[in-house]
C-alpha cells in the first residue's frame, strides 16, 4: 500500500488508520508548495491534484474518510467498522458523514482571518459547531467513544476533527472533548502519526 501523504492535511487520518491496523504501508510525500500534486503522474492517481491518496494494488481511493472506510472494511477482522448488519452501522455512518457536512466546514469558518471572513459569518460557525460539540458531548458521555466502548474508525475522524478545533480556540472549557481528544491521542497509533 502506498499512502500519498502531506503533513499537517486530512492525510493524517489514513495514516493514523493505518498505523491503528497495523498493516506495513508507504508514504509518499506530496510536496504541495513544489506543486508535486499538479503533476501529471500524480494525477492519474489524483485527478483533483489533492491529498490524501491510497493505492491498494489495483485499487486506488481518494478522500480521507473514504480512505479509512476503506481500510476499515478491507481489515474487517481489526473491528474499526462495525459489521453490516450491526445496529451501530447506521451510527458509525451517520458520525462519519456529520464531520464533512457540519464540523469541518464550521472550523474552517472559524479559523479563517479577519477580512476573509465577516464577525457575523465567523460567530454562525461557533454556533453551528457549539451545537454539534454539545451533541458530541452527549454520546461522549455514555461511553469513551463514539459507537460506546471500542474505538473505531469514527473516532480517528471525530478525533481529528476535534484536535484541528481545538488547535483554534474551539474546545475551550469544552472539557468532556478535550479529554476525548487527549486519551485519544495517546493511543500508540496516534502518537505515532502526530508525535504530540
Amino acid at each position: 500500500m502506498k499512502l500519498y501523504f502531506t503533513p499537517r492535511t486530512r492525510s493524517t487520518r489514513p495514516r493514523w488508520m493505518l498505523e491503528e491496523l497495523g498493516i506495513p504501508y508507504e508514504v509518499v510525500t506530496v510536496d504541495l508548495d513544489a506543486k508535486e500534486h499538479r503533476e501529471p503522474s500524480y494525477l492519474r492517481i489524483h485527478p483533483l491534484g489533492q491529498v490524501p491518496a491510497l493505492v491498494d494494488g489495483d485499487v486506488t481511493v481518494f478522500e480521507s474518510i473514504a480512505i479509512c472506510m476503506y481500510l476499515a472494511d478491507r481489515c474487517s477482522e481489526r473491528g474499526l467498522a462495525p459489521p453490516a448488519s450491526s445496529p451501530l452501522r447506521a451510527p458509525y455512518y451517520q458520525w462519519l458523514l456529520l464531520c464533512p457536512s457540519m464540523i469541518e466546514p464550521a472550523i474552517s469558518r472559524w479559523s479563517q482571518h479577519s477580512g476573509e471572513v465577516t464577525e457575523a459569518e465567523r460567530e454562525k460557525a461557533r454556533t453551528r459547531f457549539a451545537d454539534v460539540a454539545e451533541l458530541f458531548t452527549r454520546v461522549l458521555a455514555v461511553g469513551p467513544y463514539m459507537l460506546g466502548d471500542s474505538f473505531s474508525t469514527v473516532d480517528v475522524i471525530v478525533g481529528s476533527n476535534l484536535r484541528w478545533a481545538r488547535s483554534v480556540g474551539l474546545l475551550e472549557g469544552r472539557d468532556a472533548l478535550s479529554g476525548y481528544v487527549d486519551r485519544l491521542l495517546a493511543r500508540p497509533a496516534a502518537r505515532r502519526v502526530f508525535g504530540d
